[in-house]
């Protein structure tokens, strides 16, 4: 069976839900200290958005103890994405 990539599905003005794992270490005033995880999911991204896909992307940072904490929101991150993409990247 041969393996299959992202380039083997027609994405062309379709909605992609994209799982990411972007559980990024970051300091303690919620600054994140390495991005590669983020890095990591570029060529992906942009190669659905040169396809005009809408993209859904999955994540989460944890919660601990069954507890929202304030410092795992990901806030910062879409923040980052955006920046990388220099495009809006909305999160709910």
């Amino acid at each position: 069976m041969t393996k299959r990539s992202i380039r083997d599905l027609d994405g062309q003005n379709k909605r992609v839900l994209l799982r990411v794992d972007y559980n990024v270490p970051m300091s303690k005033d919620g600054a994140i200290t390495d991005d590669k995880r983020i890095l990591e999911t570029l060529p992906t991204i942009r190669y659905l958005l040169d396809k005009n896909a809408t993209i859904i992307l999955v994540t989460h940072m944890g919660r601990p103890d069954g507890k929202i904490v304030e410092s795992l929101r990901l806030d910062k991150i879409a923040q980052r994405l955006s920046a990388l993409l220099g495009k809006p990247v909305n999160k709910l």
